[in-house]
């Protein structure tokens, strides 16, 4: 595994995250595309998989593995859905809403997963000992 075209590659994708979000607030695409979200939170559970397989120096493909980045993605989803009720809450005044709340989540898990086959089909290199993802 090359660690060093990882960190690249996260890096990349935070930048890419923070100047469409950027973006996206500036020109008020979160309130004007209701759908507009649902990509984003997919993009930042990309980046939350591929950071987890960063951090955790994983080498190869395991179930143990794969319940272990699900319940990551899972708790920072929950977490920073926590933070936006609270913001919610107290500087926007919206209410809250469980299908947007459950679709976040599910997108970000989605995205967290999609990182994980992507990086065991990409990034590393199959041997005997991988599991070979088709």
């Amino acid at each position: 595994m090359d660690r060093k075209n990882l960190l690249k590659r996260l890096a990349t994708l935070i930048l890419f995250i923070f100047l469409v979000n950027y973006i996206a607030m500036k020109f008020y695409w979160y309130s004007a595309i209701w759908y507009f979200d649902m990509p984003m939170h997919f993009i930042g559970g990309f980046w939350l998989g591929l950071a987890f397989l960063w951090i955790f120096h994983v080498e190869e493909f395991s179930f143990r593995f794969l319940f272990r980045i699900t319940i990551f993605i899972l708790l920072i989803g929950i977490f920073y859905e926590v933070f936006e009720l609270l913001v919610d809450k107290s500087i926007t005044h919206k209410p809250f809403n469980t299908l947007d709340t459950l679709s976040d989540i599910f997108f970000a898990l989605a995205g967290g997963l999609s990182a994980v086959f992507y990086f065991f089909k990409k990034i590393m290199p199959i041997n005997e000992n991988t599991i070979q993802l088709k």
